[in-house]
């Protein structure tokens, strides 16, 4: 057996122990970023199992990110929440950062709402603004499908051409509408951190197409994405990136920028999850 499958299978195992899918199955699973750890609260919730009860399971360690599964309803949507997510940049191997994702969809989620707190360089982006993701690039970290393939969860070569979903776009951009929420639209840049971007960094992302840049989200798309999962994502800017803002980046700029705009994002994710519904 593929040693990264067997871990995954592993994993949801001993997660079994602690929690009953019989009694629960999740269909959508969002990943909560920095700003978003009390999102919890607005979820009628049935259980939850912290990442150090699940045997191998990579725990975070970044400010900010609690460490722990959450089951409940949005509405009438049973969900499992990621509160805090692991990254590439605190050491873990790329096959352990999307071993979440890969996770939740053996428990049963077949949509993946990813959230993330970035840096913008749109130049008509400004800091506190929310975009939703309709492509991304991943140049600069390692694909976690790198290695033999694990049949289990998809094929060699999965397209890409559509890895977030129009119908779930759909679904998020007419949502900000009607909660009068500004909602850009564009690309994300993953790199792997833990540093913040150079200013020539970002003029290079810029060239290439992307509007905002970050250190997550991208290679966990691409883990959903090859089993098949339905994807979407908002990302939060949280500030400008570097050589577009006057100031030096801070993580706790980051974080409080998004306490600030969570009760406007934790609005937006629970009113677009309650319509998934159709999509299910």
């Amino acid at each position: 057996m593929n040693p990264v499958y067997k871990k995954v299978l592993r994993c949801y195992e001993d997660i079994q122990k602690k929690f009953d899918f019989s009694q629960f199955r999740p269909e959508v699973a969002i990943v909560l970023g920095s700003g978003l750890g009390d999102y919890a609260s607005d979820i009628k919730v049935v259980g939850e199992v912290g990442y150090e009860e699940i045997e191998g399971f990579p725990v975070s360690t970044v400010p900010g990110h609690a460490g722990k599964f959450i089951f409940g309803y949005v509405g009438e949507i049973p969900v499992v929440c990621m509160k805090g997510r692991v990254h590439y940049y605190e050491g873990y191997p790329i096959t352990d950062v999307v071993l979440p994702v890969r996770l939740m969809n053996m428990m049963g989620a077949k949509v993946l709402f990813l959230t993330n707190a970035c840096g913008g360089l749109n130049p008509e982006f400004e800091a506190g603004d929310f975009m939703m993701i309709t492509d991304h690039i991943s140049m600069f970290v390692p694909n976690p499908l790198i290695g033999e393939n694990i049949e289990e969860f998809g094929t060699r070569f999965p397209d890409m051409s559509h890895v977030y979903r129009p119908e779930l776009q759909q679904i998020i951009r007419e949502t900000a509408k009607e909660q009068e929420i500004k909602l850009h639209e564009g690309i994300y840049c993953q790199f792997t951190g833990p540093v913040f971007e150079t200013p020539a960094e970002i003029r290079m992302a810029g060239t290439l197409g992307a509007d905002v840049v970050g250190m997550s989200t991208v290679v966990e798309a691409i883990a959903a994405n090859h089993m098949g999962m339905k994807i979407c994502g908002i990302s939060f800017v949280s500030n400008l990136a570097a050589g577009i803002s006057p100031n030096p980046l801070t993580h706790e700029e980051v974080q409080e920028a998004a306490n600030i705009a969570a009760p406007k994002f934790k609005k937006l994710i629970t009113e677009s999850v309650k319509k998934f519904g159709a999509v299910l």
